[in-house]
């Protein structure tokens, strides 16, 4: 029975030989996963992720500062284009004067003739929509007896040519308000 039990045991040189056969097929590997868990709190650097990886929604709400944001590659909203081109407004006296305004460019007024004015803005004002009103800068009433009409100004797309009559039809000086609804 001595000599059976013997003939069950492997020889050292099989234990080494089986060793390597393992260690050669099973490979010395080790395989590293990392998951959200696994990264503690503010470890994570902006050089540690790449350009473009994170989305809007990787990112807990107020978690960017305002100095992370390029401002000037930020466009209008989509809804809030009305509010936006409601924004741009001039309240003009009857001297072709600006009394306040939004939105406006440089030398934003101009009075052409009698009657006739042009409101220049600091944008295309094209697709744009004139609402003007014959009306007093101040708390003062509107004159009676008044016209007002709007149009664009071909000569520049950030102008709009306003013009105040009176009921015959003979231009007049009027203060008016104008809105652009764009």
């Amino acid at each position: 029975m001595k000599r059976f039990a013997r003939r069950l045991v492997p020889s050292p040189a099989m234990v080494v030989a089986l060793t390597a056969l393992f260690v050669a097929l099973g490979g010395s590997a080790y395989a590293l996963v990392v998951t959200s868990g696994s990264i503690k709190n503010n470890t994570i650097r902006s050089a540690d992720v790449r350009n473009g990886a994170l989305l809007g929604k990787d990112v807990r709400g107020d978690g960017i500062g305002g100095n992370a944001v390029k401002e000037a590659t930020l466009g209008t909203v989509p809804s809030s284009g009305v509010s936006f081109g409601s924004a741009r407004f001039a309240v003009v006296t009857g001297d072709g004067l600006l009394a306040r305004g939004r939105g406006l460019g440089a030398n934003p007024v101009a009075r052409t003739g009698p009657g006739r004015y042009q409101v220049i803005f600091d944008a295309d004002v094209r697709g744009c929509a004139y609402s003007a009103t014959i009306g007093d800068a101040s708390a003062a009433g509107p004159p009676q007896g008044s016209e007002i009409s709007t149009s664009s100004l071909g000569s520049n797309v950030n102008a709009v040519s306003v013009r105040t009559e009176q009921s015959n039809g003979n231009p007049v000086d009027r203060p008016f308000h104008l809105v652009l609804s764009c």
